[in-house]
């Protein structure tokens, strides 16, 4: 029997967690490797460290600014304040200029000094190994005990919300990579305030992460590639439980709408980062819903954590269930198929 050849993306989560049982742990760890968990939570008597590393595989234009949002949202995911950044930045052979390098690093300063964070190390070289530009970002945070949220305490009976809206991320990639055919069809201004979508809405999550502080959230967990529907799978996963989502009730944008029906794309299993997901008891949601209003920052609930045997279904409009879909490859990868 021929080996099997992996898609690109994300492991498969039974892959994943069958893989990560090699892992060694210690009594120190308070958080290790584990599906759906977005960072590593270290004890140091009376803070915790949190630690994360994500790289940058699909977004060419603005990789630095990403670099440092994405692993800043995921330290802010666990509750957690972003603090020191590090990247291992692999250049392509044959077609990178000096100028190339100084615009990317000036970049990753930009963002480091926007979120109050520190640039303290890394490596970079060019190397045939590549054919574009990988940034392979490191964050060290810090969270107050009490603070601490993981991805894998959702409770039956939460309520499921979604900060921001689905495919943020997934929007300023489509225009960037595909600017000509948005372009085209859509006009200029439309591609550009697309293509902006990096910075407003924004793919960072940490001023909506540290606004949950003040509420008993129990479960927050960043949505980055697979999308929103694969982010409620990995903490439901995480968590041992089922979810009903109301499909009606996911924010797309329209100018996300447009783009993914333009390249055939699931608005729902595109990446997401500059979205948040978050489960917290029921009464609270409203509560919190109305300090995000106040905050000029968009958050609705989705559903509601249930039970394991109730799996994950999605509820359609007409009031129709059927199971939440499965992206075993984010949908963004069709623009390069």
């Amino acid at each position: 029997m021929a080996a099997e050849i992996l898609p690109a993306g994300k492991l498969r989560p039974e892959t994943l967690a069958r893989l990560l049982g090699y892992t060694s742990q210690a009594p120190d760890v308070v958080v290790g490797p584990a599906v759906g968990e977005d960072a590593a939570v270290i004890d140091q008597g009376n803070r915790y460290l949190v630690v994360t590393t994500d790289p940058i595989t699909f977004a060419t234009e603005h990789c630095g600014w990403y670099s440092v949002c994405v692993n800043a949202n995921d330290i802010a995911a666990c509750g957690g304040t972003p603090r020191y950044y590090s990247a291992a930045i692999v250049l392509p052979e044959g077609q990178t200029r000096i100028e190339d390098v100084e615009a990317l690093f000036a970049e990753i300063e930009d963002a480091c000094r926007k979120m109050d964070v520190l640039w303290v190390g890394g490596h970079t070289e060019v190397s045939p190994a590549v054919n574009s530009v990988l940034v392979a970002g490191q964050m060290i945070g810090e969270v107050a005990p009490e603070h601490l949220c993981r991805s894998s305490d959702a409770k039956a009976g939460d309520a499921l919300v979604l900060v921001k809206a689905a495919a943020i991320e997934a929007t300023a990639i489509i225009a960037t990579e595909k600017a000509e055919e948005v372009g085209a069809v859509h006009g200029a201004e439309m591609m550009k305030r697309s293509q902006d979508f990096l910075f407003a809405p924004g793919i960072s999550v940490v001023r909506e992460a540290t606004l949950a502080r003040n509420f008993p959230v129990h479960a927050m967990h960043d949505p980055t590639e697979g999308g929103v529907a694969t982010g409620i799978r990995e903490m439901c996963m995480a968590s041992n439980c089922g979810a009903m989502v109301e499909a009606t009730a996911i924010t797309v944008l329209p100018e996300t709408e447009a783009l993914c029906q333009q390249f055939g794309l699931n608005p729902l299993g595109a990446i997401s980062s500059g979205a948040l997901l978050l489960s917290l008891p029921a009464e609270m949601a409203s509560d919190l819903i109305r300090e995000y209003d106040k905050a000029g920052i968009q958050a609705r609930v989705i559903g509601e954590i249930v039970p394991p045997g109730v799996g994950l279904q999605l509820q359609e409009a007409e009031g129709d269930a059927r199971p939440l879909p499965e992206f075993v490859v984010d949908e963004i990868t069709k623009l390069y198929t």
